[in-house]
């Protein structure tokens, strides 16, 4: 989402660096192209230059222009003012005992607001909860037939009552459902319009009022942009929001109601919706968002990504592991296998501190990594320990196993000791700066071919003999 804004400050920040020093008219004039850049991201005016004026002020009284690396204290005190500016986020919920907990759903039209219902029971069944879904969106043909049908490929109960015209009432029948059946979390989807009108929001109101929703959730679209924020402004004057959920954070808009949407507002977002998977709804954090938008990377998301494939003692081994410099190929060969569970590769990296300035620029084939498992697996277990005792012949022979060029074992081996040293430097507590400057050293690797990029078709076409099997084809 932020691709765009990121690229933009990056270059910003790139003509700091190398200064010695800089002065308050450099600061005013790197405010100025970062006030261009959120305006061009669609951020809210005011709220674009609140934010600049805001850090400024405390550039300018942070000893900035009396540091040496100006560019890493205007990097930290952007981050901190972006982290301000989409939180403080509180990411639970609060269930209630007994139950059950009501979570109200609204929304217009488009928004995603079904779907996202059928997101939330997935979390929660993976949080031991049982969530039952309500189909009170009695105005968009087939509202019910989709809830029904997400509740089929989650496994959880949906109610519905079909061909009826209250939806107070279905929705008041489905918590009294939800207490027979022994549901401890009902979650209401309620219809939406394809634009805000009276009709509309005296039907939630009455909703909210006769069920007394523990959380009222506005469902909005980040691809509407400013029309977003217009948007949970109207619906908050008349339900009092508790949150809001931004669907498809993982699409090409701007970003700028995502930033924008707690200062119009008050309300912070609470959960993004990242992928068209049931399972691809994450709580929101605006230190990682802020930290994904100035080019660091998300390590904490990564490794909540990653603790999902892995179970805690495997987890704790890998990390004993990268911590003692002992981690193998063997090891890579089960990261790697985890990776693909994880999805795409692209997203992934993003991840990466220092990997977001250069993935415009990088053609990410999916495929490499199939190759390189194939590499590993053709070698001995002594090799996958010590890939150092890989020598010519052993490249040849892993090669042949693998399908792969000779050249490719080599790049493979040669990029595995500095990645190897930079996981373990990852595992470490490091502080805000040092985790910025491990980033920049981490894409300087990757740049210098960090990650090995497999030739896979030559081998496949030409294989290289050894000289027995060449005797062999003498004699025939």
């Amino acid at each position: 989402m932020f691709d765009a804004l990121s690229n933009r400050l990056s270059d910003i920040f790139k003509g700091l660096r190398g200064r010695g020093k800089i002065s308050e008219e450099n600061v005013a004039e790197v405010m100025r192209e970062i006030r261009t850049a959120l305006l061009e991201a669609d951020v809210h005016l005011e709220v674009a230059r609140a934010f600049c004026d805001e850090v400024q002020k405390k550039a300018i009284g942070a000893e900035v222009i009396r540091t040496l690396k100006p560019a890493e204290v205007m990097v930290k005190i952007v981050h901190d003012e972006l982290v301000r500016l989409m939180g403080p986020v509180d990411p639970k919920i609060p269930f209630v005992t007994p139950g059950p907990t009501i979570l109200m759903m609204a929304g217009l039209q488009g928004s995603g607001k079904t779907t996202t219902c059928g997101k939330m029971a997935k979390l929660l069944q993976s949080r031991a909860k049982r969530p039952l879904l309500v189909a009170a969106d009695l105005k968009r043909p087939a509202a019910i037939d989709q809830l029904e049908v997400l509740g089929q490929q989650i496994g959880v109960p949906v109610y519905t009552e079909r061909g009826h015209q209250n939806p107070v009432k279905v929705c008041r029948n489905g918590i009294a459902h939800a207490r027979k059946s022994d549901c401890d979390v009902v979650i209401l989807d309620t219809a939406g319009r394809l634009a805000i009108d009276d009709e509309l929001m005296a039907e939630v109101a009455q909703i909210a009022q006769t069920t007394s929703p523990q959380q009222i959730y506005l469902v909005l679209d980040a691809m509407t942009g400013q029309d977003a924020v217009n948007t949970a402004k109207s619906f908050n004057e008349r339900l009092e929001l508790d949150a809001i959920i931004l669907t498809k954070f993982d699409s090409d808009t701007r970003g700028g109601a995502a930033l924008s949407v707690k200062q119009v507002t008050g309300k912070p977002i609470k959960f993004i919706g990242v992928g068209e998977k049931l399972d691809a709804l994450e709580p929101f954090h605006a230190d990682r968002i802020a930290g994904r938008i100035l080019g660091m990377g998300d390590i904490l998301s990564l490794v909540e990504k990653a603790q999902g494939q892995f179970d805690a003692e495997e987890a704790a081994k890998l990390e004993s592991r990268m911590k003692s410099g002992k981690f193998g190929l063997d090891d890579f060969l089960l990261q790697l296998r985890k990776m693909k569970q994880m999805g795409s590769m692209r997203e992934l990296m993003k991840k990466i501190p220092g990997m977001g300035d250069m993935m415009g620029d990088m053609d990410i084939d999916e495929s490499e990594l199939g190759r390189m498992e194939a590499v590993i697996q053709s070698m001995t277990p002594a090799e996958r320990t010590n890939p150092k005792v890989i020598d010519a012949s052993r490249r040849r022979r892993i090669a042949r196993g693998a399908g792969a060029d000779p050249s490719d074992v080599s790049q493979l081996v040669k990029s595995f000791e500095p990645m190897r040293n930079m996981m373990k430097a990852m595992t470490a507590q490091t502080s805000f700066v040092q985790r910025l400057r491990m980033g920049t050293q981490f894409s300087n690797m990757m740049a210098q071919g960090g990650v090995p990029k497999m030739k896979g078709s030559t081998a496949a076409h030409k294989r290289v003999l050894s000289k027995k099997d060449k005797r062999k084809r003498r004699r025939k």
